[in-house]
């Protein structure tokens, strides 16, 4: 599937698909995994998720910030997420990009930003904001602006992603930090990650097992493995490890009925959710992670209707429908 994987990752990466997706909304099944783009609506997922005894970290979707002012806007826009958490007194987080904060042309620009939302998460009960991990270009960047946060605030953490060579390394220099620990949803070079599932998963559960032995602070285990999951329950079993000191994590609208089953077995559990109109870059890595996610695309991307609303209707639309349409054949057989 390393070949339809590649078609998602470059589409993700396409600043004309983004920008035009945006104009029509959660099309192509989005709307099954993005919590809309309204407060409102956001604030109904977490209830909702709250009263299944889930937590939430809520990633206010950017990608593509090219001007101070964008970035200022979705600072602006973090905030009022932060206020509204607040005020309706849920259960939930931050999770933020460098790059919607303007890491992509200034990285003293989101820095200030991110501490402005450091500041204020501190008023609001020590609130968590987690630096979500991106493509590897941005690693060193998202290293320096962490290790200048760190010694101010205690709130702050990162993700640590498996299939990079560097992801034990990470582990060992960050113990006292909160950290999300996942497998990777970007396409990266072979000098630099491991290729196949088989690698990654070694490594992921490698770098689980140092983590949980060795942390000093509380540790996120996002994903939808069976495998990985079931590994880590007989692993913190046979350690003595409190569940208090971890928790699992996965993605708003994929295996709703394991993530609920897993909070009635007393295991702390966060469910990742976006939130916003900049959701076209985010579907298409989903796409990518699991190939099996295209079920929830492909009646409506396949469709003319939908491919000339989000200007698609084009070869590279046609190809995209053609693949989709063709992968989930393979899917359903």
């Amino acid at each position: 599937m390393s070949l339809f994987k590649n078609f998602f990752i470059a589409l993700s990466n396409s600043t004309y698909l983004n920008e035009t997706a945006k104009k029509v909304g959660p099309k192509m099944g989005a709307n099954k995994v993005v919590a809309g783009n309204t407060i409102e609506q956001l604030i109904d997922t977490i209830e909702r998720l709250n009263d299944l005894n889930i937590a939430v970290t809520v990633d206010n979707l950017g990608e593509f910030v090219g001007t101070v002012e964008e970035a200022n806007q979705a600072k602006n826009e973090i905030l009022e997420v932060m206020q509204a958490i607040k005020d309706y007194n849920v259960d939930a987080h931050m999770s933020v990009k460098l790059s919607s904060l303007g890491g992509e042309f200034d990285t003293e620009l989101a820095y200030n930003n991110l501490r402005e939302i450091l500041l204020k998460a501190n008023e609001f009960n020590n609130m968590h904001i987690n630096i979500d991990t991106e493509k590897y270009d941005s690693l060193q960047q998202i290293v320096e602006v962490l290790d200048r946060l760190k010694g101010e605030f205690r709130n702050v953490g990162t993700v640590i992603q498996a299939y990079l060579y560097d992801a034990v390394d990470l582990i060992d220099k960050y113990p006292n930090l909160r950290l999300r620990l996942v497998k990777g949803a970007y396409k990266e070079d072979q000098q630099i990650a491991y290729q196949t599932k088989e690698e990654i998963d070694e490594n992921y559960i490698k770098i689980i097992e140092k983590r949980l032995l060795n942390a000093k602070n509380f540790t996120s285990i996002a994903t939808h493995d069976d495998q990985i999951i079931n590994h880590v329950k007989q692993f913190v079993k046979l350690h003595n490890i409190d569940k208090d000191q971890f928790e699992f994590q996965m993605l708003y609208g994929f295996r709703s009925e394991l993530a609920e089953e897993i909070a009635r077995q007393g295991y702390h559990f966060t469910i990742y959710v976006p939130y916003g109109n900049d959701w076209f870059g985010y579907f298409m890595r989903r796409l990518a992670e699991r190939p099996q996610n295209l079920a929830l695309a492909y009646q409506e991307f396949v469709s003319t209707k939908t491919l000339k609303q989000i200007g698609l209707f084009t070869s590279l639309g046609l190809g995209a429908a053609f693949i989709i349409s063709g992968v989930t054949k393979l899917i359903k057989r």
